[in-house]
């Protein structure tokens, strides 16, 4: 055989064999034959993290899985998606959310919990306000957000101050309504969570009457799947578990290049975003039925106020435990 057909014999069989290779490699990366719609809210740091850095999309690739992301307002209609099929997976809610859900009968799973932030909400007043206790809040126009977890905290505070929800004024306003209430002298007090919290004591000179310190109120924050999609592909939701506790640690040991990156996602300073960042834990965990005691101190106090129809189980739910 001519010299130069055996050296073009030699290079077809190696390039047949890279093209083979190639397809041995191909065929071991599984193609996209599931999806997981993920619910968030703007707020929702460690998934909006994810969102931005793709890191969880290319985690589910070896299971053949891909993301897509729906954005919603806030915790109750992502829920609600959650429990009409219309999303598989929800990032985290303030600890009332899921509540709202049971009493309303979703099919909801616990999938993980970010540890207590109890300074990361807070009743707030002005610099200059008289209002030095909670006792002091009596007959005053209180500003607070409907069924959120600082509305426990409201509930709570008032209880530990000696005065009931029919001792002030409520003004139930979501966050950037309480907010223009509050710098605008037209309530007295807003219970706000961060980073609205931060964002107004540092822009407004505002000042902690209390916070959930000294076991007041812990605010925990879920994640949530359909019950039935937790059964369905806990690979899935292993994978995005450990994904979130990576992100979650990563936040708090590089605080100035998360809030730099969530500054430029949130339209906030990156300054009052570090700051906000340090009052939450974003330590993720498992969900245990032990871990939802505060969950029923939620349940029983909502229903008490009329916010629930029926009385609410907190332990009555599913919980998916990582593998």
């Amino acid at each position: 055989m001519p010299m130069n057909r055996r050296i073009a014999m030699s290079n077809g069989l190696a390039a047949l064999a890279i093209v083979l290779s190639g397809r041995a490699v191909f065929a071991e990366m599984p193609a996209a034959t599931d999806t997981i719609r993920i619910g968030y809210q703007k707020s929702s740091t460690l998934t909006a993290i994810l969102k931005t850095n793709g890191e969880l999309e290319k985690a589910l690739v070896p299971l053949g899985i891909r993301v897509t992301w729906h954005e919603f307002t806030s915790g109750l209609p992502l829920l609600e998606a959650i429990n009409t099929g219309n999303v598989d997976f929800g990032a985290d809610v303030a600890d009332t959310v899921p509540l709202f859900a049971q009493a309303a009968r979703a099919k909801l799973a616990y999938i993980a919990e970010e540890s207590a932030s109890p300074s990361a909400q807070a009743i707030l007043v002005s610099a200059d306000s008289p209002i030095k206790s909670i006792a002091d809040l009596k007959g005053r126009k209180v500003a607070v957000t409907k069924g959120a977890g600082s509305h426990f905290l409201l509930l709570a505070a008032l209880a530990k101050g000696g005065l009931t929800f029919k001792d002030i004024s409520p003004a139930y306003l979501p966050p950037a309504d309480g907010r223009i209430a509050f710098v605008g002298r037209n309530v007295d007090a807003w219970v706000a969570w961060d980073p609205f919290l931060t964002s107004a004591r540092r822009q407004s000179d505002a000042r902690v009457l209390a916070d959930g310190s000294g076991g007041l109120a812990s605010y925990k924050r879920y994640y949530l799947s359909s019950a039935a999609y937790a059964d369905r592909r806990g690979d899935a939701l292993n994978v995005i578990f450990r994904k979130l506790d990576e992100t979650g640690k990563w936040v708090k040991a590089n605080p100035k290049d998360a809030a730099a990156l969530l500054a430029s996602l949130w339209g906030i300073d990156a300054a009052t975003i570090e700051e906000a960042n340090s009052h939450r834990s974003y330590e993720v965990g498992a969900v245990t039925p032990e871990k939802l005691s505060e969950q029923q101190r939620i349940a029983d106090a909502f229903f008490a106020e009329g916010l629930f129809p029926v009385k609410v189980d907190a332990a009555d739910v599913k919980i998916w435990t990582p593998k």
